[in-house]
């Protein structure tokens, strides 16, 4: 018997897009708005961009912190050359330092050579892959109650000049660069968006900062 023509027509291949289950890695290197002065650890900035990416489905493991309060780029170069990350590589790299150089006195110009150096670490701990390292510029502590009596005005422009050159060497490697200091600035009339040392960030600032951060890293992972 002869067999009949098939009328079915051919089912076209399905295409799955891949999930990716891999646990994230995260280092953050910074001062003591990184290491989160005055808060509790679940509270750093840090910690809520990795639940931030959880909740959107992105698996992270918990950050890992290498910050001091009271640290300049220079303490934190000399930190990661005498005593490196864990990891040799990261698929996410934050970048928070300089707030130390303006308070202390130390020159822009230093911050600039400094900065680069630390900016070519952070590339080299994300695999070069530049999308992948985020700097944050520097809040201004100007605006809290710890600098009441200095000349705010005189630290806001200091701030915004080291800012400035966060920026540009931000620019000059193509990393993703966040301008939380805006934000630090709502604390003039805004007392809960301070620790309880009237310095440094609150849980809620801090969150705010997440908030901008969690997208651009989650765009970084694609």
């Amino acid at each position: 018997m002869a067999c009949g023509k098939s009328n079915t027509a051919p089912q076209a291949a399905v295409q799955l897009t891949p999930v990716d289950t891999a646990i994230k890695t995260f280092l953050a290197l910074g001062d003591s708005y990184t290491i989160g002065q005055s808060v509790p650890e679940n509270d750093r900035f840090p910690n809520f961009t990795a639940r931030f990416l959880q909740n959107d489905g992105i698996q992270c493991a918990a950050p890992e912190i290498i910050a001091q309060t009271g640290w300049t780029t220079g303490n934190l170069l000399a930190r990661l050359s005498s005593n490196p990350p864990q990891r040799s590589y990261y698929d996410i790299v934050t970048l928070l330092i300089g707030v130390n150089n303006q308070y202390q006195g130390r020159s822009q110009s230093e911050y600039r050579t400094e900065l680069t150096n630390l900016l070519q670490k952070a590339l080299a701990y994300s695999g070069n892959s530049s999308k992948r390292v985020t700097v944050l510029s520097i809040p201004d502590w100007g605006v809290t109650p710890f600098a009441s009596g200095l000349d705010r005005q005189r630290i806001a422009l200091q701030i915004d000049s080291f800012n400035l050159i966060n920026r540009q060497v931000s620019g000059q490697f193509g990393v993703n660069y966040i301008d939380i200091t805006p934000i630090s600035r709502l604390a003039a009339g805004n007392t809960s968006l301070l620790a309880s040392d009237n310095l440094h960030p609150s849980g809620l600032m801090y969150s705010k900062w997440a908030e901008q951060l969690a997208p651009v890293v989650k765009a970084g992972l694609r």
